[in-house]
């Protein structure tokens, strides 16, 4: 097995996920058996109890992981679910091995950082290789090189290329940045140059430099490059802005890199991939063509940071690329709702979230998008606060709540899962992962999905409360889909409107370039007018 590990320097954010994933699938095109590990060197013991505004969203794997949404980019990249095991952080190399010095694996040793540490997360790297018999396992590393809490796991990526067989089994990518100053209007290379040093301090050359930069690296910027750090001119990648992130691997294809790397792998012979680079380049092309325009507006309560809500934003042009149109996403405070807004846009998406703040924004926000016939999609959150707008204003009920906010309400249409009221843990303790849904017949749901039954991923800890059902129906809206013989109402729609659908479950989790989630695909088409 061969193993890519990818690196950050300089500054985070730069896109060693996208880099990562590109990489990834251009091996896969090349018809190799590929996958990712995303390393996250937080003391978190996963990403569920985070803020989305300072981490981003928590991408939620089939098998109930809260991961660090990188994990959602190798998912849309390559076409494949995930497990959770391909997210490893800090807190859980330590807990193992701290619970393995307390059952007396250890016993007569001093257990530190070196070797004990390190050899769990290189442990835990190789066996996902092993089990899923991959050609190639990409690792990547987050933070940047020179972070504290990185090093234990840099050490642990430098000692798997010391001790693979001839070395030429392990290549190490590194992620950089240079910058365009207006006032010089040259590629700086210096934070390029002082990374690569501060790599090298550790004990790591890498084999390839990808380097971010607004426009296509000069031909000096890649000779000096090379001098100073020592990679070779050809294997010093532009990684320049693009229209779509799913345009990378033809950028990076285009560089060189998969002759490169096999050359330095001794791979010989690929498989007949042109089936795949067709099917590849069509999902490329549609998701940067031009079309009409769907003016969206997404209410939420993360909106500061676009990367909140990287899953939904990719759900909505995924569908839109599928559909033939242009999408103009709006991300709306749900704190502060402009005065008519409903009105100007072409549909309303409340995504998922937690808490008090925001939540009556997001109530009137449902209600006048009823009123307004406006397409509304309400995801998790989005799907709870719909049922209260509707038991306020259609039902009569102005007290009507959810407990999760107004925890003595006298009405409450949603409520806390049973199963969550005696836990008193945070972390982990939600309904996650995926879940059996049944789908009722001669609904829009129905139509939709054209299934009786499908599988979605989940995350809350609220769901509809049965005794307000009936009393909902009876005022017009359908609960069309159930999980868990019924206990659990899944999505609700309002007939009455041209498209009024929540989805207790995030949809977005499921949707790939290529292959757009269905409800997704039905709101941005009914918001385009489209028959």
């Amino acid at each position: 097995m061969k193993y890519i590990f990818v690196t950050g320097g300089v500054m985070s954010g730069l896109g060693k996920g996208v880099v990562t994933s590109s990489i990834a699938k251009l091996l896969q095109l090349a018809g190799l058996k590929v996958s990712c590990i995303k390393i996250d060197p937080y003391l978190n013991y996963d990403a569920g109890t985070m803020n989305p505004i300072a981490h981003g969203e928590v991408f939620v794997t089939e098998d109930g992981g809260e991961c660090d949404m990188d994990i959602g980019n190798y998912e849309r990249f390559l076409n494949i679910n995930i497990p959770k095991n391909h997210n490893i952080t800090t807190a859980q190399v330590f807990s193992d091995v701290i619970s393995a010095e307390r059952d007396g694996k250890y016993m007569g040793e001093c257990v530190q950082i070196i070797p004990h540490i390190t050899e769990e997360i290189r442990r835990r790297i190789a066996m996902v290789g092993i089990d899923e018999s991959l050609d190639v396992l990409i690792v990547e590393c987050g933070g940047t090189v020179g972070d504290i809490e990185s090093l234990p796991f840099l050490e642990a990526l430098r000692q798997m290329r010391a001790t693979c067989q001839a070395g030429d089994n392990v290549l190490f990518v590194h992620v950089t940045l240079a910058p365009s100053l207006d006032v010089v209007g040259e590629q700086k290379t210096k934070p390029t140059q002082h990374s690569v040093q501060e790599l090298r301090r550790i004990g790591i050359q890498p084999d390839y430099l990808a380097v971010r930069c607004t426009q296509p690296l000069q031909k000096k910027t890649k000779e000096k490059l090379a001098l100073f750090t020592g990679v070779n001119e050809s294997d010093v990648l532009s990684c320049h802005d693009a229209n779509s992130i799913f345009e990378i691997p033809g950028i990076l294809y285009e560089q060189g890199i998969v002759d490169s790397m096999f050359r330095k792998f001794g791979h010989v012979g690929l498989m007949d991939s042109s089936k795949d680079w067709d099917t590849w380049n069509g999902v490329v092309n549609s998701m940067v063509q031009e079309g009409k325009t769907v003016r969206i507006a997404m209410v939420g309560k993360y909106v500061t940071l676009t990367d909140s809500y990287v899953s939904v934003n990719q759900a909505l042009r995924h569908a839109a690329a599928d559909l033939g149109v242009s999408i103009k996403i709006d991300l709306v405070d749900s704190e502060s709702i402009p005065t008519g807004m409903v009105s100007k846009y072409d549909g309303i998406l409340v995504p998922g979230g937690f808490g008090i703040r925001g939540a009556e924004g997001i109530i009137q926000t449902a209600q006048e998008a009823r009123i307004y016939d406006t397409p509304y999609l309400g995801i998790c959150f989005g799907f709870q606060l719909a049922a209260v707008a509707f038991a306020r204003y259609a039902l009569n009920i102005p007290d009507a709540h959810t407990s999760e906010i107004v925890s003595d309400t006298n009405n409450p249409v949603v409520h806390l899962l049973p199963d969550q009221v005696s836990d008193h843990a945070t972390g982990g303790s939600l309904r996650l992962g995926s879940h059996t849904i049944k789908i009722k017949p001669d609904t829009l749901a129905h139509k939709i999905y054209q299934n009786h039954t499908i599988q979605r991923r989940h995350r809350h800890r609220y769901e509809i409360n049965q005794d307000m059902i009936t009393k909902l129906e009876v005022a017009g809206m359908i609960f069309s889909a159930y999980s868990d013989d019924s206990r659990r109402m899944e999505i609700l729609e309002i007939p009455e409107c041209r498209f009024y659908m929540g989805v207790q479950f995030h949809p977005e989790f499921s949707s790939r370039p290529g292959f757009p989630e269905s409800s997704y695909r039905a709101f941005v088409k009914s918001a385009a007018r489209l028959n």
